[in-house]
């Protein structure tokens, strides 16, 4: 992406546009196509024919290929003299994960002994720790909904709470949450799993007790085969805080704490002795996000974030799985976008607002290394984080779109801000007149591709936020996403779409608003 000084005189002299108006006193509105021409399919096939190789071995998160591109991310930002935010050359923000095994536990309630895997299972990671507890808080069901909760002045702060599957019904059989029959997220499945579990967490209890006959009877024998084949599980973000000990149980375990659990609603604390011990049996993994950054010239707090993942399957019976599009689409039109902003700033026409440029680790585990950013370890204030623009998948077409190739998804465009989705819809009709499909914004869309991409994370904390996404297609999560069926003038595009939309917000005069941001 090489700017002349002859290409650069000449697009200055053109009128400027948009309501950014950035002015100085002797110069006209800088017209960004100066810098968004600059952004070309050869340079982005270039990169993405390194990026998704064989040689980064499917940049499976903490394996070695995911190494080889971390490393080339940094030497591109330091080849374009973009600094990081971080100290130094140090362009890479540390995410703990842990590959989870099996704990091994012992628990004692009461003097008899209950058995791991037959009794009791620990769900999800728990740190290695003593177990002397004299009392547990029996919260009936364990629902906090608004119309109903087990909760209701009741403090479990710090507190190992007991809870029991399903959900009460009224006179008329319809369960109390939804005044209906059919199954909630508090009565049945994996989403019970969840939704107690969240419960429990967010009044502060230290532990919850979750009794399910019916799910014990099916993870118990599961979770023991791999614990005795000595599988690793899969890979989990560590958090700052102590996690809550989420303890799947039977009806003979919950007997020994209470015998009269099952015909009890009561909400009452009870005295027990349960004794034990819990050893983790995780293993680290080293893994990162990449970030660079470019400072504002009027507005540096205020943050534009542009984000992508940097992982992709890995290798897989011997085959390795590239990720072209998923994400290496992403990945590379980002390193396109910072390079137009810095020939801007290099060129005196730098942003207003900062630009952090965040290329995201473990998105293919679960938006982990978003997750850490948002939740751990934010590097600007979540408060001057102004938006998030997520590129994930943006170098095909949906095969429901044949014969219609020039459109792109948007997800979450107008979820918290009306006036970014107007931006969006403005800028695309100057600059690219791309055709804006919302199909996939819907709230009853059933893929739910809205909470799957690590914009998620920063619109859970009322950030703004637009994901741009061409769909799936039939070589999605398969080795044969490579590079060679990746159309690169559709991807150019959409990267200049996603410039056009950051300069925009970067330099308009006001910070965007929010108007429907949800009460925390």
């Amino acid at each position: 992406m090489k700017l002349t000084l002859k290409f650069l005189a000449a697009g200055l002299l053109l009128v400027g546009c948009g309501s950014s108006n950035q002015k100085t006193a002797n110069k006209a509105p800088v017209d960004p196509t100066v810098y968004g021409n600059s952004i070309t399919s050869n340079e982005l096939k270039e990169m993405l024919y390194t990026y998704a190789s064989d040689e980064f071995e499917g940049r499976e998160t903490g394996e070695p290929g995911q190494k080889k591109a971390v490393e080339y991310l940094k030497n591109k930002y330091i080849q374009m003299g973009i600094p990081s935010p971080l100290k130094g050359d140090d362009y890479f923000q540390e995410v703990p994960l842990e590959k989870q095994k099996a704990a091994d536990v012992n628990i004692s309630i009461n003097g008899a002994t209950m058995e791991n895997y037959k009794d009791f299972l620990i769900l999800g990671s728990a740190n290695s720790q003593e177990l002397n507890i004299t009392d547990v808080v029996y919260v009936g069901y364990g629902i906090d909904a608004d119309n109903y909760s087990d909760y209701k002045d009741l403090d479990v702060t710090g507190k190992i709470v007991l809870a029991k599957a399903g959900e009460p019904k009224d006179a008329e059989g319809n369960f109390v949450t939804s005044g209906t029959t059919e199954d909630t997220k508090w009565s049945a499945g994996r989403s019970s799993l969840s939704s107690k579990s969240n419960a429990a967490k967010d009044n502060g209890a230290k532990a919850l007790i979750f009794i399910n006959d019916e799910m014990m009877g099916q993870y118990g024998p599961y979770f023991q085969r791999i614990a005795a084949a000595g599988t690793a599980g899969r890979i989990s973000l560590k958090s700052n805080e102590t996690p809550m000990i989420f303890m799947m149980a039977n009806t003979n375990f919950a007997k020994a704490i209470y015998p009269e659990i099952m015909d009890s609603q009561e909400v009452k604390t009870i005295t027990t002795s349960l004794t034990g011990s819990i050893k983790s049996q995780s293993e680290p993994v080293e893994s990162e996000n990449v970030v660079a950054f470019i400072k504002g010239t009027e507005k540096p707090d205020e943050i534009i974030v542009i984000s992508a993942h940097l992982d992709h399957e890995g290798i897989k019976d011997g085959q390795v799985y590239n990720g072209a599009d998923d994400d290496g689409s992403g990945t590379v039109a980002i390193l396109e976008i910072a390079q137009a902003f810095k020939a801007a700033a290099d060129n005196g026409d730098g942003p207003k607002r900062s630009i952090l440029f965040l290329h995201v680790t473990g998105e293919e585990k679960g938006l982990l290394g978003s997750r850490h950013y948002s939740d751990n370890d934010p590097i600007f204030p979540l408060k001057n984080t102004v938006a998030d623009l997520n590129i994930d998948m943006i170098g095909r077409t949906d095969p429901k779109r044949e014969g219609d190739r020039n459109y792109v998804y948007l997800i979450g465009s107008d979820k918290l801000s009306t006036e970014l989705h107007n931006i969006s819809e403005e800028v695309n009709k100057k600059y690219t007149n791309i055709v804006l499909d919302y199909t996939y914004n819907d709230e009853n869309d059933p893929n739910r591709f809205y909470y799957r991409s690590d914009h998620y994370n920063f619109a859970k904390n009322n950030i703004p936020v637009i994901f741009y996404f061409n769909g799936t297609h039939d070589d999605y999560h398969k080795p044969s996403d490579t590079p060679d069926k990746i159309q690169y003038d559709l991807l150019e595009n959409r990267t200049r779409l996603v410039f056009y939309t950051a300069w925009e917000i970067a330099n308009r005069d006001a910070r965007i608003i929010v108007d429907k941001a949800e009460s925390k």
